[in-house]
């Protein structure tokens, strides 16, 4: 449905170009819900407005429904884009119009004729029929993002472009948004292209996901590959600050950088699939003889993929521990030393 063959997009700016956009290649299947993650500034906005040419590619080609957009005239990119839904981040309504008036503008630009027979079922689907005559300042954030997708389905569009639309919202309003993207897809059959910075949209709704980092898609797969199967330190970095937060300043405090006398590891474990439910803590603690602490522990099932990360201390004869982290490793356990902490710390005792 969306596909794009080596897009470059560069700015111009005093002194110098600035590359926002290298070598893109993309594919986003019809009826898919499509993640991009990145940090700020890797060029996802940028991206996503190339699809529908609010930004021209300076150079590569984009298809959106078997057309190449940027083969086509002024007249008929603006047809084209008509098929294109967009929902941003800050809403975009019009303040002087009510919920219905606002759905309905798209249209009214368009002089379509038969507006209520389309306009009624959309506020049905995003929950706003009850809503129709107030205006947005009366409404709630998540009920004007409603409104603002109601907006870009006027037009009944193949594709639906999401830019960073929940980033404003909090997190359980987000889970409805995310809800109703994932209604919309199932029952309108659209397909829909999301960017953001945040992991947890993607495992909420997203089929597949792409890394966007410096202008270049590093990493692509399916959600629950992804999560259980990170090919780059880009993709760890993410996926592990959406599961399990940093050790508290509380412990942290007494985490020394290198090992030194009278010290043990906190380690931190990353469990992929079967390892993720099988009890090798246990194990470790009756093979090798371990005192272990565990500090922070999460697992989750993705797409029905099992993953999981925890943070332990690890005490004892440091042969043994040695042993135990060669042991873990040979489980396709990842395994990253955070650190060590005094022995007679009885924080991690």
């Amino acid at each position: 449905m969306i596909k794009l063959e080596h897009i470059y997009k560069n700015y111009t700016i005093e002194g110098g170009t600035v590359l926002a956009l290298a070598d893109i290649n993309l594919s986003v299947n019809q009826g898919e819900i499509f993640g991009i993650i990145g940090k700020s500034g890797a060029g996802k906005s940028t991206l996503i407005r190339c699809v529908n040419l609010l930004e021209k590619p300076s150079n590569g080609r984009v298809f959106v429904a078997n057309q190449e957009l940027t083969a086509l005239n002024t007249e008929a990119l603006r047809a084209a884009r008509r098929k294109i839904g967009m929902i941003f981040q800050h809403f975009n309504l019009l303040s002087s119009r009510n919920i219905y008036d606002n759905v309905a503008f798209p249209l009214e630009l368009s002089k379509h004729k038969d507006i209520e027979s389309i306009i009624l079922p959309l506020l049905e689907l995003t929950g706003l029929r009850d809503k129709q005559y107030r205006f947005p300042k009366e409404l709630s954030g998540g009920q004007k993002q409603r409104v603002a997708i109601a907006r870009a389905l006027a037009c009944q569009p193949h594709v639906l472009l999401s830019d960073e639309a929940t980033s404003s919202l909090d997190p359980e309003t987000t889970r409805s948004i995310l809800q109703l993207l994932k209604n919309i897809r199932d029952t309108l059959k659209v397909t829909i292209l999301l960017i953001t910075h945040e992991m947890s949209v993607i495992k909420a709704c997203c089929d597949r996901v792409a890394i966007l980092h410096e202008g270049k898609l590093i990493e692509e797969n399916e959600v629950g590959e992804f999560f259980t199967h990170p090919q780059t330190e880009i993709a760890k970095n993410f996926i592990a600050s959406s599961i399990l937060q940093h050790l508290p300043d509380a412990i942290a405090a007494y985490v020394l950088k290198n090992e030194e006398p009278d010290t043990h590891p906190i380690c931190r474990l990353w469990f992929f699939e079967g390892t993720a439910t099988q009890p090798l803590i246990s194990e470790l603690s009756h093979r090798f003889n371990l005192r272990i602490n565990i500090l922070q522990a999460n697992v989750e099932y993705i797409k029905k993929h099992a993953m999981g990360i925890m943070i332990v201390a690890l005490k004892g004869d440091k042969v043994k521990i040695s042993e135990a982290i060669h042991y873990l490793k040979q489980m396709n356990v990842e395994l990253e030393i955070m650190g060590y902490v005094p022995n007679n710390n009885t924080a991690f005792i």
